[in-house]
């Protein structure tokens, strides 16, 4: 997905909202978990959302998307945003999150995924750091679900 950074997207700095990259993060992540699924998707969680640099007005920001772990009607997607000054080429790393996102059937309930089969050596390690997030999210729920 790719995106222009206009003056109503800054701030009193000429810099991007966060909040704006995040909408485009959660657009992206949904598009990449419906895709997967084939299905409705719901945002469950957004984890590990990391700003590493400012992007400037009239700046182009691309995000990259892709579901990288699977559970029963549950999806992983991280985000990888880049940002590109159009004028001198100049092309860095910007953010980067984890979503988790939920598929829905007919009547609005959880429904099963299709499992991400990885098949590069770097889908086997974005899986297998991906079930390590899974299980710290499930952690950090139970431990504020306490009382």
């Amino acid at each position: 997905m790719t995106e222009m950074v206009l003056p109503t997207h800054t701030n009193s700095l000429e810099t991007i909202f966060g909040g704006t990259i995040m909408s485009w993060i959660d657009i992206a992540a949904a598009i990449s978990a419906q895709r997967h699924a084939q299905r409705p998707v719901v945002t469950a969680s957004i984890d590990d959302l990391h700003f590493i640099a400012p992007v400037k007005s009239g700046w182009v920001v691309n995000l990259k998307a892709s579901v990288n772990h699977t559970a029963k009607s549950s999806m992983e997607v991280g985000v990888r945003v880049d940002a590109e000054n159009p004028i001198t080429g100049e092309y860095f790393h910007t953010a980067s999150a984890y979503l988790t996102f939920v598929a829905l059937d007919e009547n609005g309930k959880p429904t099963v995924v299709p499992k991400v089969l990885p098949e590069t050596d770097e889908q086997k390690a974005r899986f297998d750091k991906a079930k390590l997030r899974r299980q710290l999210r499930l952690e950090r729920r139970e431990f504020f679900r306490k009382k």
